[in-house]
């Protein structure tokens, strides 16, 4: 009989002296640090102690965070812009939880960002999740609600980041110009850094590893990705996709999305993100 758990607040040992809540439904894990501003730091199968996921610091989560105009912050010597980020800045200030809500393998987070940049509590931006788990799928909802004044130039906005453990080093994911859901060839290719841009006729990427087993993420209604690999020693190394979408922060603006995580081979992933899209169009 397979392990089923509701969600578990505990220190994780393998993460440091953070509040950790994972969602464990024997098939799989989803850990959010709590101390993050409620962002997902964790994707295992259920048994497993093998993270796939990457949360070297605050910006490295499966999260929500924003781009808009340059604001005069400044990130380490680098001319920086209104960002707001669900984890926290980057020398580590965590976000502000407002409200949790957790039950039977689900749980409701809401945010208040950060600036990346400056570390400020960002005031007129509410970020929001709600998680679960499907079977062997992680079910991840975002809304973010803007009620600043200023309506910010448009940006490529990640819808979300995902960083991966270095060793998944292979994208994977049927490139713009193929038959879509039509089991046609897969492009596979090994990013570089700085970004490098990727465009989908499915709406799904993996990273895998040598063996060929990795982690998919799947995001209807986004088209394209950012995409690099970090692998010069001592700098974190780390695989990243974003799928992005170009638009503003204006006043009033409310932005929902959905996205979907789950592991396996590229072939078993396709596989699960195909009857997504089926069962998306009934």
């Amino acid at each position: 009989m397979a392990f089923i758990a509701s969600v578990l607040s505990i220190v994780s040992p393998l993460l440091g002296a953070e509040h950790w809540i994972y969602l464990d439904n024997g098939h799989v894990r989803l850990g959010v640090n709590m101390d993050a501003g409620g962002s997902i730091g964790w994707f295992s199968r259920a048994h497993s102690p093998e993270n796939l996921l990457n949360a070297f610091d605050h910006g490295r989560y499966v999260q929500q965070s924003y781009y808009g105009d340059i604001d005069g912050s400044d990130w380490n010597g680098k001319p920086w812009r209104y960002n707001p980020v669900q984890g926290g800045s980057w020398k580590g200030l965590p976000a502000v939880v407002l409200e949790q809500k957790e039950e039977n393998n689900a749980l409701y987070v809401k945010t208040q960002p950060r600036q990346w940049a400056s570390g400020k509590d960002v005031d007129d931006m509410i970020m929001e999740e709600w998680l679960s788990l499907e079977g062997s799928l992680a079910k991840l909802k975002f809304r973010m609600t803007y009620t600043g004044t200023t309506e910010h130039a448009p940006r490529p906005q990640e819808l979300p980041a995902m960083f991966v453990t270095p060793s998944y080093d292979t994208l994977v994911y049927c490139n713009e110009g193929q038959p879509p859901w039509t089991k046609a060839a897969l492009t596979r290719r090994q990013p570089g850094f700085p970004n490098e841009n990727a465009r989908f006729s499915e709406p799904w990427a993996a990273w895998v590893n040598s063996k060929g087993q990795g982690i998919g993420i799947y995001f209807p209604g986004t088209e394209a990705a950012t995409t690099y690999r970090v692998t010069a020693a001592g700098v974190g190394n780390v695989s990243y996709i974003a799928p992005v979408r170009s638009f503003s922060l204006k006043p009033g603006l409310v932005f929902a999305y959905d996205i979907t995580l789950a592991l396996g081979t590229s072939e078993q992933l396709r596989a699960v993100f195909t009857a997504l899209h089926e069962r998306e169009k009934q």
